[in-house]
């Protein structure tokens, strides 16, 4: 019997390396989302810029779209811009944004600065849709296939590399 009152404290030791052994073989910058494949949130924001369009879960489907969310004060935001005004120039897919959390003002002045790259943007100053969609931070980019359901997710700033070695060729896919 003390032989095994002995036993249990290794056996809780190899239980406790083997989960964290597990644990570190994961990549800590995948962020799981419960949303893949399922149909965009309901949301419906007001438009960023008065008089334009807001955007709402009825925007989406129909054609193959990416949905950004930004905003000003979000520094990777910015290191990401140039790759969204390129797809937007060349008119590669439909860009829509969410501004997340970002006074009006503020935002506006970044787009002037650095340019539009979005067809429509929803301005989320509660940040109510972002919950919604499962926003960890910004920026967070969603490809949303024709039929209206999330299929890919990319949390942080997109670069070049992720953009023609994922996205792209998805958006292909997605179009066939």
């Amino acid at each position: 019997m003390k032989r095994a009152l002995f036993l249990v404290p290794l056996a809780l030791f190899l239980g406790l390396a083997v989960y964290f052994a597990v644990g570190l073989t994961k990549d800590p910058r995948i962020l799981p989302s419960a949303l893949i494949d399922k149909p965009a949130p309901e949301f419906a924001l007001d438009p960023l810029k008065d008089g334009e369009q807001g955007l709402a879960k009825g925007d989406l489907g129909g054609e193959v779209v990416l949905v950004n969310v930004f905003a000003s004060w979000c520094v990777p935001c910015r290191a990401e811009h140039p790759v969204l005004m390129r797809l937007a120039e060349e008119k590669t897919i439909p860009i829509y944004g969410i501004n997340y959390k970002d006074r009006k003002k503020e935002a506006l002045a970044w787009l002037d600065e650095l340019g539009d790259p979005y067809q429509r943007i929803g301005h989320d100053l509660s940040g109510r849709a972002g919950i919604n969609w499962g926003v960890y931070g910004v920026p967070e980019t969603y490809v949303i296939g024709r039929d209206g359901r999330i299929r890919y997710r990319h949390v942080g700033p997109l670069f070049p590399e992720i953009l023609e070695k994922t996205i792209l060729p998805l958006i292909e896919e997605l179009r066939q």
